[in-house]
């Protein structure tokens, strides 16, 4: 996930471009750069780091006169955080920005180094820029050239690009990821006026500078002067916070909302028709390997307990899961062939950066599972593994415990395929599975709408119980967890078949009862769990395909054909509901109690 923006007309374009990058920045944080074209002179700017580096860099520069300018804010996906990897890329008269994943890029790539072009960074973005300027050689034109280059592409994208060969406009394509494009009414109206068009990732950046705008349709190919044929024009109107949040009420609403686009991000090169693929690993990573340890806190340890799962049941490897808070002071027996795998979402967390530097300080080989490329985990790992989350602004993590889910099974499957345990058709099959577990993510409206009924009748007794197992084992003590970090209820997650062992003498009425039903795995173990809890007149919520009659109430999930399938589906009920139960508390989803209580509103 990144954030392009671009202008041309005739105001200054640093500005411009810084504060739409300003507007972006949450989209990614590795590195930044702009590129601007007027007066027959292309100049570009880049610097690793957050965009204050770049606003330093550039502060005496201005550009004003009628000229063109895009700008791009990186969140990495292929090569380090360089100011090398940085956008804008340059070929010889041209620059591009890019936000998305070109699938083909090595193909591309090698047909056009043995064509003689030159490439200086590790990025799959810089083919774009290449590939154009080879058309360019033969097209009619430069908006000719544009076009052949659109249709060599294949992956998710959106890219502006800019070049002396047109310098009065600027190049789009949109497939899959999110690109609009705006003008302010006055460039509209006004035969004597300047034409300005703007472009940027989501509205934000346009909010103030444009009146009108076209929200671009995948397979949209063109170029600036395209804008005023463009339908349908619609006014923009929000305000900046409205805009960030793409209107929902909260970042974790929007959060929750947006996991099957950043899952297909996940998935991009990866998950391919003819295999499984992590290009980012040198296969020798996974030699001799006879067991793994997963090490993580919080969310990404419940992600890391659905990773041993998987990876025992997918690609038959030992794998043992340990809180890194425990670890480091456990004086851990560690042995050489066993591969070290951390999970965090921002690389940061303390306790596991210290487990990853035991485990590396006793000679193991080691792999970080991680959302921040310049991270010291991620520096820190002999590999990694980036979710492409993006940044969560939300307290609750949501989609970072979607996406390191997503790279465990990709893992396990890449593992079982290499030792020769998973065949064509079964890795078709979890292909199948893995795109079919993404939709599943999409938010159905009736089924938050009905959440947001539910909710108030759970704002009352002494505690909830989730319940799951197997995968669903994890992720009831994810769901406990989101409920606790927002709402301040107290619930606890077990494995239903621990019930009796204790817990159960707790359950009456007014302690609910929230039970992981899956269809399609060990369905009846767990119904039997939730009979002897219903006998003891606990109060049950089953999130279920079909309707157990035992249940108070029950949370239908979609159709599915794969116990995955169902685990992302009810991830995303559970997410809903600890939201809603929060909302119905009258509490700030976004900001932590102890935050909340800090602020002075004047």
């Amino acid at each position: 996930m990144c954030g392009i923006v671009g202008y041309i007309g005739t105001k200054e374009k640093r500005e411009i471009l810084l504060s739409g990058l300003k507007e972006l920045e949450y989209r990614g944080y590795d590195s930044a750069g702009f590129a601007v074209l007027g007066e027959g002179e292309l100049l570009g700017f880049k610097a690793t780091g957050k965009l204050e580096n770049l606003a330093v860099k550039t502060k005496d520069f201005n550009s004003n006169g009628f000229g063109l300018g895009i700008a791009h804010t990186r969140w990495a996906t292929h090569g380090k955080p360089t100011e090398a990897n940085a956008h804008p890329h340059t070929g010889e008269c041209s620059y591009v920005v890019h936000n998305g994943i070109i699938e083909n890029y090595k193909e591309l790539k090698e047909a056009l180094i043995a064509k003689g072009h030159r490439f200086v960074s590790q990025t799959d973005t810089e083919v774009i820029v290449h590939l154009f300027e080879e058309h360019l050689k033969s097209a009619d034109n430069a908006r000719a050239a544009w076009e052949q280059t659109a249709k060599r592409l294949k992956g998710a994208y959106a890219t502006l690009l800019i070049t002396k060969a047109a310098p009065d406009r600027i190049f789009y394509a949109k497939s899959g990821a999110p690109l609009i494009i705006g003008a302010p009414k006055t460039s509209l109206e006004d035969p004597n006026a300047t034409r300005e068009i703007f472009f940027a990732s989501s509205d934000a950046p346009l909010i103030g500078l444009v009146d009108m705008v076209v929200y671009l349709e995948d397979g949209a190919v063109g170029d600036s002067l395209d804008f005023p044929s463009l339908e349908p024009k619609v006014a923009l109107t929000h305000s900046k916070s409205y805009a960030q949040k793409n209107g929902f009420r909260y970042f974790m609403e929007k959060e929750i909302y947006e996991q099957e686009q950043v899952l297909l991000e996940t998935m991009m090169g990866r998950v391919r028709e003819d295999g499984i693929g992590l290009d980012e690993l040198d296969p020798r990573l996974f030699e001799g390997v006879s067991e793994i340890s997963i090490c993580a806190c919080g969310t990404s340890y419940h992600a890391g307990m659905v990773g041993k799962y998987l990876l025992e049941r997918k690609a038959k490897v030992r794998t043992n899961v340990t809180l890194a808070s425990e670890l480091r002071y456990a004086k851990p027996i560690l042995l050489q062939d066993e591969l070290f795998i951390v999970i965090s979402q921002s690389g940061e967390t303390a306790d596991t950066l210290e487990a990853l530097k035991l485990a590396k300080s006793q000679g193991l080989r080691t792999l970080a599972i991680c959302n921040v490329d310049n991270s010291s985990i991620v520096r820190e790992a002999d590999a990694v593994l980036l979710t492409r989350a993006g940044i969560e602004k939300g307290v609750a993590s949501t989609k970072a415990f979607a996406t390191q889910v997503m790279v465990l099974w990709i893992l396990s499957v890449f593992l079982g395929v290499q030792r020769g345990l998973i065949d064509e058709k079964g890795r078709k099959s979890e292909r199948a599975s893995m795109i079919a577990a993404i939709a599943a993510t999409r938010v159905d409206i009736a089924l938050h709408e009905r959440l947001k009924r539910l909710s108030k009748r759970y704002l009352h007794g002494h505690g909830f119980f989730f319940i799951g197992r197997d995968v669903f084992y994890p992720l009831a003590l994810e769901g406990a967890l989101k409920l606790k970090e927002i709402s301040y209820l107290h619930a606890e997650g077990y494995a239903s078949g621990e019930m009796k062992h204790g817990p159960i003498a707790l359950v009456d009425a007014n302690l609910f009862t929230i039970a992981l039903m899956p269809k399609h795995l060990l369905y009846e173990k767990i119904a039997s769990n939730v009979e002897e809890l219903s006998a003891r007149d606990a109060t049950i919520c089953a999130i279920a395909q079909e309707e157990f009659a035992l249940a108070d109430d029950w949370i239908k999930i979609k159709e599915a054909h794969s116990y995955m399938e169902e685990f992302f589906s009810m991830m995303v009920a559970l997410q809903l509901l600890a939201l809603e139960i929060s909302v119905r508390l009258g509490n700030d989803v976004d900001m932590p109690r102890n935050l909340a209580k800090s602020v002075t509103v004047e």
